[in-house]
C-alpha cells in the first residue's frame, strides 16, 4: 500500500485517479479547499484522509498545514487541480491572471516544497497534470497557458534537482477532457458542450497510474494524451 497526496480529487481527472487508487487499497490524502469540501471527499472515499488548504492562497498553505497532521510518508504527490478563465490579453483582469497563476503554478510549487522531505525519504514521485496549453498558447488562453508553461518549467527543474534524491517527476499533458472545467471553457467560448466528444477522465487516469506504477528502473518524464476520435 502506497500513500498518495492528491489535489483536485473532487471531479474530473482527479476524481477518476482517486477512485482507482482507493479501489486497490492505497492510502489517500486528499487536499480540500475548506472543511466542508473535506467532509464531502471523505464521504465519497471512505478511509481517505483529508488536508484543508486553499490553493488560491498558496502563501497560506504552510500556515494551514502547521495546524494539521501531515502524512509521515508520501509515495507520490499528484497535482491535478486547476482553474481556467479565458480572455484576451486586452481584456483579462489582473485578478484573473493572479488566480490562475496562484492555483495552477504557485500552489503546486509550494505543495511540492512542503512535501519534499517525505518524498525524498520514500524515493517517491511528483506528477503534474498539465495541459496542451502548457506547450503552446492560443488566442484567449494567455493567462492559463502562462501558468501551465510555468508548471512545465517547475517540473523540468524539479526533475533535474531531485534526480540524485531518487524522486521521479512526471508531467502529463491531456487534451480536452470531459469535466466541469471543460464545460466552463465551452461556455466561455460560446460553444455547445458535448461531453462525449472529449477524452474520458478514466482514460487519463489509466495513463497516470501507468506512470506511477512503472518499475523504479525507468521514469515517464512527459506524456501527451489526445482525443482518439
Amino acid at each position: 500500500m502506497s500513500t498518495y497526496v492528491i489535489t483536485g480529487a473532487g471531479s474530473g481527472i482527479g476524481a477518476a485517479v482517486a477512485r482507482r487508487l482507493h479501489a486497490r487499497g492505497d492510502d489517500l490524502v486528499l487536499l480540500a479547499r475548506d472543511a466542508g469540501r473535506a467532509k464531502e471527499l471523505a464521504a465519497a472515499l471512505p478511509g481517505a484522509r483529508t488536508l484543508v488548504g486553499d490553493l488560491a492562497e498558496p502563501d497560506r498553505l504552510s500556515w494551514a498545514f502547521s495546524h494539521q497532521t501531515l502524512p509521515e510518508r508520501v509515495d507520490a504527490l499528484l497535482h491535478v487541480a486547476g482553474v481556467v478563465d479565458l480572455g484576451t490579453v486586452g481584456e483579462l483582469s489582473l485578478k484573473s491572471w493572479r488566480q490562475q497563476i496562484d492555483v495552477n503554478l504557485l500552489a503546486p510549487a509550494e505543495l511540492t516544497r512542503l512535501f519534499l522531505p517525505q518524498l525524498r525519504t520514500a524515493r517517491g514521485q511528483v506528477l503534474f497534470v498539465n495541459s496542451g496549453a502548457g506547450l503552446s498558447a492560443s488566442p484567449q488562453w494567455a493567462a492559463y497557458a502562462a501558468s501551465k508553461h510555468g508548471l512545465k518549467a517547475l517540473a523540468d527543474s524539479l526533475r533535474a534537482e531531485e534526480k540524485e534524491n531518487g524522486v521521479r517527476v512526471t508531467t502529463v499533458y491531456p487534451g480536452r477532457t470531459t469535466s466541469p472545467m471543460q464545460a466552463k471553457v465551452h461556455q466561455q467560448e460560446g460553444k455547445e458542450y458535448n461531453a462525449t466528444a472529449w477524452i474520458d477522465p478514466e482514460s487519463v487516469a489509466t495513463t497516470i497510474l501507468t506512470a506511477l506504477d512503472l518499475p523504479r528502473d525507468a521514469v515517464v518524464t512527459d506524456l501527451m494524451v489526445r482525443p482518439g476520435g
